[in-house]
């Protein structure tokens, strides 16, 4: 459990993994914190867009639409690999989840299924949305999945987390897939070697 992390230092330790950060408008004050508290932060959410396009992916995660509005994420992270920051503070990315999940997040053990929708994970996650269709035919290409690796690893780090603290939307929420198309326990592999 910890404070979050300033704007700026959230852009330094992923700029420190060796990641392409690119900041997209006012993204440090763009949140919806007027919804309620940011923090205490707990782990990092990893999650597919179902949208296709890196222009379009990055405009419809910071602006959001009519029934969720922006920022979706803190960050996009697209095909290239580059890391796009669209907001900063409570964004709309997890919505309700488990209470066990999350108490199993904060202990770093194995997660329990998710069969509750109690918890409001906007409060507790840094949260990427990975530009995919989520079809479990688009492909992910290697320097994506690096990416999305490296952002949470630096995440992780700078917490004193290990990779038990990232996690799936699917982890979290009932009846979400995302992401569809490699494994979280491939994912927490990745990252548990970047913490090395």
């Amino acid at each position: 459990m910890s404070e979050p992390m300033s704007a700026g230092k959230f852009q330094q330790v992923l700029v420190g993994a060796g990641l392409t950060v690119v900041g997209v408008g006012e993204w440090r004050t763009h949140n919806r914190n007027h919804k309620g508290p940011w923090g205490p932060v707990n782990g990092v959410m990893v999650h597919h867009t179902a949208s296709r396009g890196s222009a379009a992916t990055v405009r419809i995660c910071r602006d959001g639409y009519a029934a969720l509005p922006g920022p979706l994420c803190h960050g996009v992270i697209t095909k290239d690999g580059h890391v796009h920051l669209v907001g900063y503070g409570r964004t709309n990315h997890a919505g309700g989840g488990d209470g066990d999940v999350l108490a199993a997040v904060i202990a770093e053990k194995a997660l329990p299924p998710d069969n509750e929708h109690d918890v409001d994970g906007n409060r507790h996650f840094y949260g990427f949305e990975c530009e995919n269709l989520g079809d479990g035919d688009d492909p992910w290409p290697e320097v994506q999945l690096d990416a999305i690796a490296r952002a949470a690893a630096a995440i992780c780090r700078q917490h004193g987390w290990t990779e038990r603290s990232v996690i799936g939307h699917r982890e979290w929420q009932p009846g979400k897939i995302d992401p569809v198309g490699f494994t979280m326990a491939a994912m927490r592999e990745r990252v548990r070697a970047h913490l090395k």
